[in-house]
């Protein structure tokens, strides 16, 4: 059984005891979240679609840690006029282990 559900803006296939990753949440570790935005349920060839959500399905997964993605580069360059800018940036992530899926 897997779901397709909207966290936080972004859409992932999700299974029972998946851990992923997902843009930061306003949550505490080891909390219990819920996710409504349910898209697309699929229970062994069974497929639900909603439209645009399926009526009375939902995701609960369960907060693990909050980290830190590698550090990404942005270099900024004009040519023949000296001008150069290095910056880094590193996004913030939530861990997830996604608990149930009720359809």
């Amino acid at each position: 059984m897997y779901a397709i559900v909207d966290i936080a803006g972004q859409q992932f296939k999700v299974q029972k005891d998946q851990k992923i990753f997902v843009h930061r949440l306003e949550a505490e570790e080891g909390t219990e979240m819920n996710f409504d935005k349910v898209l697309l349920v699929d229970n062994e060839g069974k497929v639900t679609i909603g439209s645009p959500m399926v009526e009375n399905a939902k995701v609960t997964a369960k907060v693990l840690d909050h980290v830190k993605g590698d550090k990404v580069i942005v270099f900024k360059k004009k040519r023949r006029k000296g001008y150069k800018v290095k910056n880094g940036h590193r996004q913030q992530f939530t861990q997830i282990q996604i608990g149930e899926i009720v359809a």
